[in-house]
């Protein structure tokens, strides 16, 4: 019988058990033993478990998308839900489920192009405090501006007006530290929670003045019912709204950080980003759907950013009910372990994969086509609720600030990887920013 047909047989792997987390080691790892075993490999972990890597994209695929119904959360969520509470990202089952359903309307095209005039604003802003720096001749920690910034704008297209008011009533944001700690550690989770009392003071003050006409995401998630008409608690509207601010933070200011980096030492594709935000973005006071749809480079150059640093690494399943994909049997009780960022570099998906280049996914690639070996904000029913928010966020931000600015690097090493939770670059990436020349600057319109 084929191993095709004969589901009973297991995929190759170690003898030896073996040590794997959410950090640099395991990723060596995971590299080792796609190398040594395949795209499918069978182990058991240090502490007893029996554990699958896949790393075949038509597996991916079916347990994703096809066959999610047969798996929940896999290990090392236990770290994320300290810091989250119960939100969507940590959930599973009916409660999932619910929330899922209730959240969706937020995240509707319809809904996110009414928070279009809060990404412009943070973004120029943003260009504000960066003609300062170019004055003095300084540089940027692009990587702590970007935190900043991302963090900025998802708090004010979550809480609307309360964030001038409420948020920052004594000066400070209480939410900075996120941006200032880059470990998901106790002390972090702990500074989350003493958050919690805030946000549930602006929730009860907004359940009390239920005229409040501006949209933003916490007016959605306080509309928002479920089957039965019944909305969230309070409780639970606090786990998702810290959910909203850690994740979709951190998903924007990770890839922009990189984003920043890879254009500053690829001036072809730089070139060709300016050219089209030059062609639609010449005035701020016209940043709509239609021009952001159009700017499809810019949208390439953010998915192959996304190829190369995918935000979240390392996705973990543990099936829940006895599975079969294409050429093997998974037990109930087996841990997944599925690593975009090998995916992504896999040479059998994407030939010459470390290279930056994002014409891989210009409309006329096969990469653009059918079922891509790609998954940076996961698939299925869990894929990430806030993709469409966040290239609409990064393609104004890139976009217009572009046109301003051309970015150098100050150092011939490239960045090195900090394996968290998150993706992010091991030290912070300083750039130098620099005035584009009139004649430049003519081009693109008095306003840009």
């Amino acid at each position: 019988m084929s191993l095709s047909n004969d589901h009973s047989r297991s995929p190759p792997g170690p003898a030896a058990p073996v040590v794997l987390g959410i950090d640099a080691p395991t990723l060596g790892t995971l590299q080792q033993l796609q190398r040594e075993f395949g795209s499918v490999v069978a182990l058991t972990t240090v502490n007893g478990r029996n554990a699958l890597f896949i790393n075949d994209a038509e597996d991916i695929r079916t347990l994703l998308v096809r066959h999610h119904a047969r798996y929940l959360k896999g290990p090392g969520f236990e770290r994320v839900k300290m810091l989250l509470g119960n939100g969507l990202i940590v959930s599973d089952g009916d409660i999932w489920r619910r929330s899922r359903r209730m959240i969706q309307p937020s995240f509707s095209r319809q809904n996110v192009h009414r928070l279009l005039s809060v990404m412009t604003r943070c973004t120029e802003s943003r260009m504000e405090a960066w003609e300062k720096v170019v004055a003095e001749g300084g540089t940027l920690d692009i990587t702590q501006e970007m935190s900043d910034f991302s963090l900025e704008l998802i708090l004010r297209c979550l809480f609307g007006g309360d964030y001038d008011t409420k948020l920052m009533r004594t000066g400070e944001n209480p939410f900075a530290f996120l941006s200032k700690e880059s470990e998901r550690n106790l002390r972090v989770v702990l500074q989350v929670r003493e958050t919690r009392q805030l946000i549930l003071e602006i929730i009860c003050d907004r359940r009390q003045h239920a005229d409040h006409e501006e949209y933003d995401f916490l007016s959605g998630y306080l509309a928002a019912t479920d089957k039965d008409g019944k909305g969230f608690s309070d409780e639970e509207l606090l786990d998702e709204i810290v959910t909203l601010i850690v994740a979709g933070y951190e998903t924007s200011a990770g890839t922009l950080n990189w984003a920043w980096y890879l254009l500053a030492t690829h001036p072809e594709s730089e070139a060709a980003l300016l050219e089209e935000a030059r062609q639609w973005l010449t005035d701020r006071d016209k940043v709509d759907e239609a021009a952001l749809s159009a700017m499809t480079f810019t949208g390439a150059v953010l998915e192959e950013t996304l190829r190369l640093y995918p935000p979240v690494w390392l996705f973990t399943r543990r099936a829940a009910a006895d599975d079969a994909l294409k050429n093997y049997r998974i037990k109930a009780g087996t841990d997944i372990y599925l690593s975009p960022y090998i995916l992504h570099r896999t040479e059998t998906y994407w030939p010459e994969p470390d290279v930056f280049a994002p014409g891989r996914f210009a409309e006329a690639t096969d990469s653009r086509k059918g079922e891509r070996p790609y998954f940076p904000f996961s698939l299925g029913p869990r894929r990430c609720l806030g993709e469409y928010f966040s290239f609409l966020e990064m393609k104004v931000h890139l976009g217009l600030l572009v046109q301003k600015f051309r970015m150098t690097v100050t150092t011939e090493s490239p960045p090195e990887l900090d394996l968290g939770i998150n993706l992010r670059s091991a030290q912070s990436i300083i750039l130098r920013p620099q005035l584009r020349s009139k004649s430049e600057m003519s081009v693109a319109g008095s306003k840009a």
